[in-house]
């Protein structure tokens, strides 16, 4: 385990829920869900649960964040049983934890791949989720392109596959470099890290952080990056956007060499209440410096004074 796991600071404190016989997931929590503001963070790919992207503009909120492992990440178990790991069993064990803490609404966050998993659950349960941010999403490659030719090609012989043998493929083409510690050696290209992070990721806070998420996507070598892969890429979502009808924030950074705003443009033209901000010279890690603006509109009105903070007054129970 990296040194950045082991710093309290920088993470937040891991439990196991059960989600069905015989498997549990990780879940990533900064304090006690009861009476607050929930807001979920539905991380990216390769991703983990562990990330809070500003710790102390969290605490200035006021907020409880909340992240869940999807299959193969972290501590969270795999699919098993000839089931996909699609963008609605990532939606299942979400429900299943918001379900086991008796949460009743919430505002939700999608990172690159995560924003679907936003998307998905909003659209499957409008009573629960009330705001939604979409950051750096990619639309489907048939609609904006975005995935190069050679991979889209071996993505089509890999969609004939049954699930076992998809992703036992997608495992062996990930396993060389999908290790335990890999954030730490520099993978942080596996998050679309570009020019544009340059400045950003020269804070050793940020840094920190970003190895501490990938170290802990690959603690199961490469099994939720490619439980991921095959079912975000070769199966179908499960929704409609136009099912979502929470109030959406889109961010896209103009800087981004994966999701350019074009995919947002996308978003919104699908999406009923979207609403599309680019972010001048942000990249794909846009989430980071932007999580102000991101829990602006998930938790308006909850900004905290700066002298509590400072005294480190706890408010996240406070509705």
């Amino acid at each position: 385990m990296s040194s950045s796991l082991s710093d309290m600071k920088l993470r937040l404190a891991e439990e196991h829920v059960s989600v069905g016989p015989g498997r549990r997931v990780a879940v990533h929590r900064s304090g006690s869900l009861e009476g607050a503001r929930v807001v979920v963070l539905c991380h990216p790919a390769p991703g983990a649960g562990l990330l809070d992207p500003d710790p102390a503009e969290t605490r200035a909120r006021g907020v409880a964040l909340l992240s869940v492992d999807r299959p193969g990440y972290g501590g969270s178990d795999p699919l098993s049983g000839g089931r996909w790991a699609t963008v609605g069993s990532a939606v299942d064990d979400l429900e299943a934890v918001l379900d086991a803490f008796d949460v009743s609404q919430i505002g939700v966050v999608g990172w690159s791949a995560g924003g679907r998993v936003a998307l998905a659950l909003a659209a499957r349960r409008p009573e629960l989720v009330d705001r939604v941010v979409v950051v750096a999403t990619p639309a489907p490659d048939d609609e904006v392109a975005w995935v190069p030719k050679d991979v889209r090609k071996a993505l089509g012989v890999l969609r004939a596959l049954s699930p076992e043998r998809a992703q036992a493929e997608l495992e062996t083409r990930f396993r060389d470099v999908a290790t335990p510690d890999l954030g730490s050696g520099g993978g942080l290209g596996w998050l679309g890290a570009g020019p544009a992070e340059a400045a950003a990721l020269e804070r050793p806070e940020v840094r920190a952080r970003l190895h501490g998420m990938v170290d802990d996507a690959f603690a199961q070598g490469a099994a939720g990056l490619a439980a991921d892969v095959a079912g975000q890429m070769l199966r179908p979502w499960g929704f409609e956007p136009e099912d979502v009808r929470a109030k959406t924030l889109l961010l896209y950074g103009s800087g981004d060499v994966v999701a350019p705003p074009r995919h947002g443009i996308w978003w919104q033209r699908r999406l009923p209440r979207a609403r599309l901000e680019t972010c001048p010279g942000a990249g794909h890690l846009l989430l980071l410096p932007m999580w102000s603006r991101v829990l602006s509109h998930l938790a308006p009105g909850r900004k905290v004074r700066d002298s509590e903070v400072a005294a480190g007054v706890d408010r996240s129970s406070v509705a």
